[in-house]
């Protein structure tokens, strides 16, 4: 399969997060709502981009998210973004997650903590700037 290093730029809906990539900087950036009626559309080509930086990409990675509510889907779709993290820390790649919650919103502190749990990499949940 080839894949371009083209950067992603999914503007956000409704019921889908803004999605941003920076290939040189070795950045994802996930903001906003994720309830897409269609996860693997919305995320397949998220989980390629990652999996094509790691593979090619020379700079570490860094995941910076904002995000409020994630369906049971969506969940699951970062938790596959994770593992891959994961694995490439395993294989000495630097990767990291900046989780930035509203503290008004302790429910999605929560749950970035549930995703913690299971990394081992670096893993910040960070109070969102105003």
């Amino acid at each position: 399969m080839t894949m371009t290093t083209e950067d992603l730029n999914i503007p956000g809906s409704q019921s889908t997060p803004r999605i941003l990539t920076d290939w040189r900087a070795g950045t994802l950036l996930m903001q906003g709502d994720s309830y897409p009626e269609n996860t693997f559309e919305l995320f397949g080509p998220v989980i390629a981009w990652v999996e094509t930086y790691l593979e090619k990409g020379e700079a570490p990675l860094t995941l910076d998210l904002s995000l409020i509510y994630l369906n049971t889907s969506s969940i699951k779709a970062v938790m596959d973004i994770f593992d891959i993290l994961e694995a490439a820390h395993g294989r000495g790649r630097n990767v990291a997650v900046n989780w930035y919650y509203d503290s008004r919103n302790e429910r999605v502190a929560e749950l970035a903590e549930e995703f913690k749990e299971d990394c081992t990499f670096p893993f910040s949940i960070l109070p969102q700037k105003d």
